[in-house]
């Protein structure tokens, strides 16, 4: 008789734990800034901004690109497609940082040089793989442009005999342009 109330004690112990599940939550961040990028854990949305699509008659290309920037922190990106179209428009497609400068995405910091002035200064570069830009939407008309971005950017230092002595890695993640305003320019 121990031995079936032990096991159903054990059976109820099973049901009641079954029915007892973690709550998840899943949360999405939204944003109606024009520019908006996590670096680093730390949420930038620039004060300063500029967008422009250019096309090149002789090398049959355009090329997006964009600006912004806070505080000492500026994100430039420029993306160049071969393109026989002397539009206002962009391609939308997925575009990847690869060994070649179609793409190209930067992190830049204001640091004091040796003169004391403040100048932005490069931070790491972003290699093959590590970086994409998407373009989801373009009104032609209007002149705006929505998309997606994220990358990583490494820089190794050195010390006097050539040794590595640290690396900086800026995250830049969850980026995102929306209805961000571009000029036209054809050449």
């Amino acid at each position: 008789m121990k031995r079936i109330s032990l096991i159903a004690i054990v059976f109820s112990a099973v049901l009641l734990l079954q029915n007892c599940k973690k709550d998840t939550y899943t949360a999405t961040a939204s944003t109606t800034s024009t520019l908006y990028a996590v670096i680093n854990d730390t949420t930038w949305t620039p004060d300063t901004l500029s967008a422009s699509i250019t096309y090149n008659s002789v090398a049959k290309t355009k090329v997006f690109s964009f600006s912004g920037q806070i505080l000492g922190k500026q994100i430039n990106a420029a993306v160049t497609k071969s393109s026989g179209s002397n539009t206002p428009g962009f391609p939308l497609a997925t575009y990847n940082v690869n060994n070649t400068s179609n793409v190209v995405l930067t992190y830049f910091n204001k640091q004091k040089n040796s003169s004391g002035n403040y100048v932005f200064v490069q931070q790491g570069t972003v290699a093959p793989g590590s970086g994409t830009l998407t373009v989801t939407a373009v009104d032609s008309v209007k002149k705006v442009i929505t998309g997606t971005f994220s990358f990583t950017a490494k820089q190794n230092n050195y010390d006097n005999n050539g040794n590595i002595t640290s690396v900086f890695v800026a995250n830049v993640f969850f980026g995102s342009f929306n209805k961000m305003p571009y000029s036209f320019v054809s050449n």
